[in-house]
């Protein structure tokens, strides 16, 4: 058992870069340790610890079942300490270095990543940002230990954990590739019901039951492909006669050149609510309520 007095908490840090990497060679350029230091500081733990914690895989550095429970108690005391040695610390975003970390899916880096980069460059140009797709069922845990200062999508399980603040509510439409024959105006469910489809089936709940939705309106759609990002659909659609059901805003940008026919879809449908969360912990750290703040104030002006 490890005994505090007598511990290094540095090897914290070296812990949750393994964990988080699954590399020791990633983990060392995050903190700045050579290869042989950050495997001397795991062989320090694995004493500490009195177990392997990290296994070699085909995926990388797999934590073991210590390591699985050891992941949240540190995790908790790092975003704790990193927390108070920011109390007090004012925050100025001409001069800042601090990285900001933010939770979205491939179609919102797309939609959201350019403009938000755009003024960030004007407004706070040392400020690193790293985008993330994480897990919808990590995203309330590394939200509130810091691991994450902002999640931006369609994510209404975060609500009861999390404080939020609306960007747009948005409809679903669907999209196909402009060519002879197409409906001048309305789609209608036969025409719909008869086209060829592609299903995405994203992280992002909303997109994970589309499907279930429309069977529910009497819109059984011919599935004939089935993708786990939106990022690409636009070439599939330029290749084929096939259709995608999407956010009006997600096919008006994929649609820039103007490709592509946009419709209502021909039965009601729930809305996409898209939202930005973040952890009440952090309602007070003043980077991160700047960082909120220009992200809710450019993002709603797109």
């Amino acid at each position: 058992m490890a005994d505090f007095n007598e511990a290094d908490l540095n090897l914290v840090r070296v812990f949750q870069a393994i964990l988080e990497e699954r590399s020791l060679t990633r983990a060392g350029q995050r903190l700045g340790l050579s290869q042989p230091a950050i495997s001397y500081a795991l062989g320090r733990l694995r004493v500490m610890f009195d177990d392997p914690l990290f296994v070699r895989s085909p995926d990388g550095m797999l934590p073991t079942p210590t390591a699985q429970q050891l992941a949240l108690p540190l995790g908790r005391a790092i975003a704790s300490i990193r927390e108070a040695l920011r109390h007090g610390e004012p925050f100025d975003p001409a001069t800042s270095a601090r990285e900001f970390h933010l939770s979205m899916t491939d179609a919102g880096e797309q939609f959201f990543l350019p403009p938000l980069c755009e003024m960030l460059q004007r407004v706070a140009p040392h400020v690193k940002l790293e985008a993330r797709q994480t897990p919808v069922a990590e995203v309330a845990e590394q939200l509130r230990l810091g691991q994450l200062d902002l999640a931006i999508g369609n994510l209404p399980a975060l609500k009861p954990h999390t404080h939020s603040a609306l960007l747009f509510d948005e409809p679903y439409v669907c999209m196909t590739r402009r060519r002879a024959g197409l409906p001048a105006r309305r789609m209608t469910r036969e025409r719909f019901l008869d086209m060829q489809h592609i299903m995405v089936v994203s992280s992002e709940s909303s997109h994970r039951t589309i499907n279930d939705s429309l069977r529910a309106a009497g819109l059984d759609r011919k599935i004939a492909l089935s993708v786990p990002h939106f990022s690409v659909v636009p070439q599939i659609l330029r290749r084929t006669d096939w259709m995608v059901t999407l956010p009006r805003r997600v096919a008006q940008f994929f649609n820039e050149h103007d490709q592509f026919a946009i419709y209502e879809l021909p039965v009601e449908m729930p809305s996409v609510e898209v939202t930005v969360h973040w952890h009440e912990t952090f309602d007070n750290d003043e980077g991160n309520r700047w960082f909120r703040e220009l992200t809710i104030e450019t993002l709603r002006q797109v």
